[in-house]
């Protein structure tokens, strides 16, 4: 049996406030295995978030170990953390957040600066990931001259161009209208079936439809998992 992208065992992260201690998240066990599709649902406040930064090593677990592609996070130094958050996994989130002066091509092509290709190949790439999410015609565009699902499909781009094996989304719908949703939401089917490995944060349950797996936090806890209706049926 391969080894999962993503094991999670007794992950708690705690954060000091005024008030004390507070317990984020509590003793969380997880494995999430190459190619899967998972929303992460649950409240405001329920933990979701910040599981999801530990996952994005954007943050740290208090207790417990994870482990991305078999290697303890807690073990790497702060240099090979930003390696992998570079090549392992790409980002997506709710506000699209592309630079305003930078044209879609460079936007796409930004976090390939640190990886060692030249300026023709950095192009070419970010060239074939505008094609990939339907924008090659606006890639000389600035992002004030086009929709917002067009954005979120930039930013989807811009999240691919270094072929990650982990795509994490929050609340990648969150800004969009529903039909624009739908539609990015089929970018993220399609994704996920040529292999690459998503997690997404939604608390709407018509986008949590489109994973093949859900799971819900409540106050800290990993309270649910379990595959969607359509892959019980399946």
């Amino acid at each position: 049996m391969s080894t999962p992208v993503i094991r999670i065992t007794g992950l708690g992260k705690s954060y000091q406030t005024a008030a004390g201690l507070f317990p984020a998240l509590k003793a969380v066990e997880m494995s999430i295995t190459a190619g899967e599709f998972v929303a992460v649902m649950g409240p405001s406040g329920s933990g979701k978030s910040t599981f999801m930064n530990i996952l994005g090593c954007l943050d740290k677990a208090t207790t417990g170990q994870y482990e991305l592609d078999g290697r303890s996070v807690a073990e790497l130094s702060r240099d090979e953390l930003a390696i992998l958050r570079n090549r392992t996994i790409g980002f997506v989130f709710q506000g699209f957040n592309l630079l305003q002066r930078m044209t879609l091509l460079e936007n796409v092509a930004l976090p390939l600066v640190y990886s060692g290709l030249d300026h023709a190949e950095r192009q070419r790439r970010a060239a074939e990931m505008l094609h990939k999410v339907g924008l090659t015609d606006k890639a000389d565009s600035l992002p004030s001259q086009i929709s917002g699902g067009q954005q979120q499909r930039v930013a989807i781009a811009r999240a691919l161009v270094n072929r990650p094996r982990l795509l994490l989304a929050d609340e990648p719908t969150g800004n969009l209208d529903s039909r624009t949703g739908d539609e990015i939401m089929a970018l993220f089917d399609a994704l996920n079936q040529e292999g690459i490995t998503i997690v997404l944060v939604t608390h709407e349950p018509d986008i949590a439809q489109h994973a093949k797996r859900q799971v819900r936090f409540h106050d800290g806890h990993l309270v649910s998992d379990q595959l969607t209706p359509h892959e019980v049926a399946a």
